[in-house]
């Protein structure tokens, strides 16, 4: 088969070029990551969820910040002034330079992913597999929200599509799992596609390909201790330490709201719009308009969605419906368990998530977009 043009390599060179212009560009997230570099490379790991100087605190999971904790080892040899915890607000060319470089870097590993996605595809398929994949190193999604905005998401989803492409061979199940559980430990919002994983490799690795009563425990106990150790290497520190409560309302801030102060345009948004229209009309139909309601906002940093007509959403409303609808595609994954199955239900169970979860980033429609692709 002719080599397929343009490669991915040469499409990342021109890409990297583009992002590089980009640079000067600014947003709040740039200063998030900053503070996080300076507190685990200014505190040791057992103050990193308590430290509270800035409103931005560091709330991923620790493989995140262990990953912040190298990127600062180099950092100090650019710019020791961004690792001073009382900088806030620092922005020298260096900082900006060096953070926007590591964007670009870790986003190879998206880049491999890609490749590895296109040489294991079926040789029909090779050309619609390039597309997809030039389609997501292209994607202005990530384009804006990694380098105009400022995140590593490149980098992790280089991950996942790492971990779903091994989920391809039953000879790979066993990787495949272990890279997400390790992603999970990264960026906790991959949580929304752990009930597809957990149904895939229930099915797939750990019970028999003709009866669902025969259990492979050989492999159950493979992928048990793997998972086990992952975790156990991301928050074994923090549980010796008695902080795994602090940890989690760092990872799960409830309070923060039913939604984010950039609206995902989910059913929760088009909610809230339903109980703005009724709060006009409220007096002709003699509707309860609760004054809370009317005073109600929605903020990033902490704040909380009241409804004046409408009933109150709480946290477990939106779990139960977002497992409820995530259920639809898993049971027919548990019965047909193939690859593209598995696909359909990443899909399906983020954009499930993303209508119905508790305070949706705008973002998190990537989770639809990329594994659909």
């Amino acid at each position: 088969m002719a080599e397929l043009y343009p490669s991915i390599a040469q499409t990342a060179v021109v890409a990297a070029a583009l992002k590089i212009l980009l640079f000067p560009a600014k947003s709040t997230d740039f200063e998030v990551h900053r503070n996080w570099l300076a507190i685990t490379h200014s505190l040791p790991a057992s103050e990193w969820y308590y430290e509270r100087t800035s409103d931005w605190t560091l709330d991923y999971p620790p493989f995140f910040a262990y990953f912040e904790w190298i990127l600062s080892q180099l950092a100090r040899y650019v710019d020791p002034g961004m690792l001073d915890i009382a900088n806030l607000g620092y922005d020298s060319w260096k900082t900006v330079y060096f953070q926007r470089f590591t964007v670009i870097v870790t986003e190879l590993v998206l880049v491999f992913a890609l490749q590895s996605f296109v040489r294991t595809s079926p040789p029909p398929a090779k050309r619609t597999a390039q597309t997809a994949a030039l389609s997501i190193l292209l994607s202005p999604g990530l384009l804006i929200i990694d380098h105009i905005h400022f995140q590593y998401n490149g980098f992790l989803y280089g991950v996942l599509l790492l971990s779903l492409i091994l989920a391809r061979k039953p000879s790979t199940l066993l990787p495949s799992g272990l890279i997400f559980a390790m992603l999970l430990c990264f960026k906790h919002i991959y949580l929304y596609l752990a009930p597809a994983y957990f149904v895939y490799l229930l099915r797939a690795y750990c019970l028999g390909p003709r009866s669902i009563f025969q259990i492979q425990f050989g492999n159950v106990v493979r992928l048990g201790v793997g998972t086990l150790s992952v975790f156990g290497a991301a928050l074994g520190p923090f549980v010796y330490w008695g902080q795994i409560e602090q940890l989690l309302g760092r990872l799960f801030p409830f309070s923060r709201g039913l939604c984010h102060a950039y609206w995902a345009p989910n059913v929760w948004a088009m909610y809230s719009f339903t109980d703005r229209i009724l709060v006009c009309v409220a007096p002709r139909f003699g509707l309860d308009v609760k004054e809370t309601g009317l005073n109600s906002v929605t903020r990033g940093l902490v704040g909380d969605t009241s409804f004046a007509v409408l009933p109150e959403i709480t946290p477990r409303t939106t779990f139960l419906l977002t497992l409820f609808f995530q259920t639809i595609c898993l049971i027919k994954l548990f019965f047909q368990p193939s690859w593209e199955r598995f696909i359909g239900a990443v899909t399906l169970c983020g954009y499930a998530s993303f209508l119905f979860g508790w305070h949706v980033h705008e973002k998190a429609i990537l989770l639809v977009i990329i594994p659909f692709r």
